[in-house]
């Protein structure tokens, strides 16, 4: 798995002061979680105009955009040197129309550049042709739009997200001592290109296991992004076959409903392997009491820099540096190949938390260590202090 570079403040201040320029030193390694890189951009945000419009999609199918990625977002921008009267960070609710009327509402009101995170691949296609008849560009934020005419693509390596699924998954089962592994294995929504992605990573690591007979495939659900649909599916392959004793579930918001509801029928700690990502309050709760294996943190504040700082470069027509548009991923509707920020995602467990999402204050360790997460015990041997 890839590094991330952290650089200090005073070091990226430095070499500022010695004359180089945001276009050599803003980088997909340089940033960090206290958003430093983002001060090198200002020379660049002061050659722009008009105003960023970021839209995230909803609520219900991780919490990550209402608790990180929107004031993220906004720090970034903010940072960059941006004041609140250009720029604008909203959410669409779940609603195609809503997210349709949003970047409208943004391109009317002076946005010249546009991070989107699709609901779908038809909104965000109708949004960004929309946006390139008004002449704005727009910079696909976590979902690549398919079928889209996008500038750029900002994510973490959606396939090692799925591969860090797999090999967890597989790890817990040897772990938790699992006979005779029944595994299901779930999927995310059909319409969103990342669960694609996901699926490419995880069943490249389960798919010899079946293939070998060392483990039996319990069945492939249709795949969402609803935790309540997820359930149901689950619910529907569990009364069939009672002997699914592994889960490979998307993300914890999926997973959690499914943890409920096995822990109703006495489901005990360390005894059916789970996944997750997003590394949510829930999620890594579940890890920590033994109910899930681990969850495929992204740090967000990485896709939020990177998204902002593509936005600032278009923002002031200027090209970004090669050193930031480190990837390409393939449109698969248009065949062609996007230029791409892609950030590295990490596998955490109970031995790295503390070191991880809980080091980068991704979550309030005193919420954590509470009900309805976890518990001070928990978290105490895991090295975590509330």
């Amino acid at each position: 798995m890839a590094s991330v570079v952290m650089l200090a403040t005073g070091a990226l201040i430095g070499i500022a002061a010695q004359g180089v320029s945001a276009q050599s030193t803003v980088a997909a390694n340089t940033f960090n979680r206290n958003f430093t890189t983002m001060a090198l951009l200002k020379p660049i945000t002061a050659k722009g105009t008009g105003k960023v419009g970021a839209i995230l999609p909803d609520t219900v199918s991780s919490t990550r955009y209402v608790e990180f990625d929107a004031p993220m977002l906004t720090e970034a921008l903010t940072d960059a040197g941006l004041p609140a009267s250009d720029f604008s960070v909203v959410n669409a609710h779940g609603s195609d129309a809503t997210e349709f009327t949003d970047a409208q509402a943004d391109i009317t009101n002076g946005a010249t550049v546009l991070i989107m995170d699709p609901l779908d691949p038809g909104v965000g296609a109708k949004i960004e042709s929309y946006a390139k008849a008004h002449g704005v560009p727009v910079v696909d934020y976590d979902r690549l739009t398919l079928g889209g005419e996008r500038t750029y693509y900002v994510s973490f390596n959606n396939v090692t997200v799925g591969t860090l699924l797999g090999d967890g998954l597989q790890s817990c089962i040897a772990a938790w001592h699992v006979k005779k592994p029944d595994v299901l294995e779930m999927h995310g929504a059909v319409t969103d290109n990342n669960a694609t992605l996901f699926y490419q990573g995880y069943n490249a690591v389960l798919a010899p296991h079946f293939a070998n007979h060392t483990w039996k495939l319990a069945g492939r659900p249709a795949g969402t992004w609803t935790p309540t649909v997820a359930l149901s599916e689950f619910e529907g392959f569990f009364t069939k076959n009672p002997n699914i004793n592994a889960i490979l579930s998307p993300n914890d918001e999926n997973n959690a409903p499914i943890i409920g509801y096995l822990k109703t029928l006495g489901l005990k700690p360390n005894t059916i392997p789970t996944t997750g990502q997003d590394a949510t309050l829930t999620g890594l709760g579940n890890v920590l009491i033994g109910y899930q294996c681990g969850t495929v943190y992204k740090p967000i504040y990485l896709e939020a820099q990177a998204a902002v700082s593509l936005a600032i470069y278009l923002r002031a027509h200027v090209t970004p540096p090669t050193a930031l548009v480190n990837s390409t991923v393939e449109d698969t509707t248009e065949h062609v190949a996007v230029p791409s920020v892609l950030e590295p995602p990490m596998w955490v467990t109970k031995a790295n938390m503390n070191a991880t999402v809980i080091a980068d204050h991704f979550v309030p360790p005193a919420q954590l260590c509470a009900q309805p997460y976890a518990d001070a015990a928990a978290c105490k041997s895991a090295g975590i202090k509330p």
